[in-house]
C-alpha cells in the first residue's frame, strides 16, 4: 500500500467526524478539528467542499445574497495596511478624492438594485468617521432605502461607542469591519492601528444592534496555524456575514511581492471557513477572479452563499451578467439572507 492510499481512510474518517459534529450533533468545530481538516490531501478537497456545501444548505438554505459596494470616498487613507493601494503611506497610492455627492451615491444604489441585489455597502477609505462624515452617512441611509428598497451597509473604519449607536439608530443595517488576519500576524501588515482596535469596533457594532460583517484576507504570508487562529477569533465574534477576500497584490504596496494563492488552496479555505462558521453569510469578495478564474462556480458549491457583484474598491470584478448567469446555471435563487439565519 502506498502512502497516498493510506491517507484515504484517514481523510474519510476526518470528514465523517466533521459531518457528524455539524449535522448530527449540531455543534461547531474547534481549532484542533479545523487544523486536522486543513491537512487533507489535495485530492480530498472536492470531498471537503461537498461537505461544506451540505452544511451551507442545512444551515442557510439555497438562497444567495447579492451585494453591490461603492467606494464613496477613495484614496488618501492615513493607515498603512500593506495590502491596500488607498493608503497615503505608499508612493504609488491612489489620489485622495472627496466624498461622492448624493446624486452619485443614489445612482450607484439604483444600479445595484437593478441587478436583483438586496444589499448596498457605502465604503470610505478613512481611519474612522469624523462628525461631518457621520452626518453625511446618516443622511444617505434613509434616502437610499426609500429610493431603492435596498438594505444599507456601511464600512467607515474604527468607531466609537456613540458612533456605533448612532449608525444603528439611523438605520444602518450592517457594518463592515474586517479583522483581515489573525492577531498574531496583524502587526506584519498594519502598524498604524492595532488588531484590538478592530476587534473592539466589531464588539461595539454587535452591542449597538447592527449586524456585523467581519471578514478575512488570505494570502498575505500568514501560516496555516494563523488562519486557524483567525477562524477561532471569528467564531468568538459570531458575525452575521464573513466576506472572504484573496490577496490581489497591488503595485506600489508592500505586498506587491506576494503571488496570488492557488485555486485549490482557495477552495480548501472556502470550505474550511464554512465548516468553522456554519451559520454565517459567507461572501465571495475581492480577489476571487484572479485566484479562481473559471473555477468560481466551485466556490459556490463549497460553502459560499453570497457575493459582491460588479467592481470592488480599487480593482475590477466580473460583469454582473456573468455572476447572475453563474447563479442561474447553479439554480441558486437570489434573496436577502438576514431573516434566514
Amino acid at each position: 500500500m502506498t502512502a497516498a492510499t493510506r491517507t484515504v481512510p484517514k481523510a474519510r474518517e476526518l470528514l465523517r467526524a466533521a459531518e457528524s459534529a455539524l449535522l448530527d450533533e449540531r455543534r461547531g468545530l474547534d481549532a484542533a478539528e479545523l487544523s486536522a481538516l486543513s491537512t487533507l490531501p489535495d485530492d480530498q478537497i472536492p470531498a471537503l467542499g461537498a461537505l461544506a456545501h451540505q452544511v451551507r444548505l442545512d444551515r442557510c438554505g439555497p438562497t444567495v445574497e447579492v451585494e453591490g459596494i461603492l467606494s464613496a470616498k477613495t484614496g488618501g487613507c492615513p493607515e498603512d495596511c500593506h495590502f491596500c493601494s488607498q493608503s497615503s503611506q505608499f508612493e504609488e497610492s491612489m489620489p485622495a478624492t472627496p466624498f461622492l455627492d448624493t446624486a452619485e451615491v443614489i445612482a450607484a444604489a439604483r444600479e445595484t438594485a437593478e441587478t436583483g441585489a438586496t444589499e448596498f455597502c457605502i465604503v470610505l477609505a478613512i481611519r474612522g468617521p469624523d462628525e461631518r462624515t457621520v452626518d453625511r452617512i446618516l443622511g444617505l441611509v434613509p434616502l437610499i432605502k426609500s429610493e431603492t428598497g435596498l438594505n444599507v451597509a456601511v464600512s467607515a473604519g474604527i468607531l466609537s461607542e456613540d458612533q456605533a449607536e448612532r449608525f444603528a439608530a439611523g438605520g444602518v443595517h450592517r457594518y463592515n469591519h474586517n479583522l483581515e488576519t489573525a492577531e498574531s500576524f496583524f502587526s506584519n501588515i498594519v502598524s498604524t492601528h492595532t488588531w484590538a482596535e478592530r476587534y473592539d469596533t466589531c464588539k461595539m457594532v454587535k452591542r449597538s444592534g447592527m449586524e456585523l460583517c467581519c471578514g478575512a484576507l488570505l494570502g498575505m504570508g500568514e501560516t496555516v496555524d494563523q488562519r486557524i487562529e483567525l477562524l477561532s477569533q471569528l467564531q468568538s465574534l459570531a458575525p452575521t456575514e464573513v466576506p472572504l477576500n484573496f490577496l490581489n497584490p497591488r503595485p506600489g504596496t508592500p505586498l506587491q511581492i506576494r503571488k496570488p494563492i492557488k485555486p485549490l488552496e482557495a477552495l480548501r479555505w472556502i470550505a474550511l471557513f464554512r465548516l468553522a462558521l456554519p451559520d454565517v453569510i459567507l461572501r465571495y469578495a475581492g480577489g476571487r477572479e484572479i485566484t479562481l478564474g473559471e473555477l468560481q462556480a466551485m466556490g459556490m458549491t463549497a460553502g459560499v452563499n453570497a457575493l459582491i457583484i460588479g467592481n470592488y474598491l480599487t480593482t475590477l470584478g466580473r460583469s454582473p451578467e456573468e455572476d447572475l448567469k453563474m447563479l442561474e446555471d447553479l439554480k441558486m435563487p437570489i434573496g436577502a439572507l438576514t431573516g434566514v439565519l
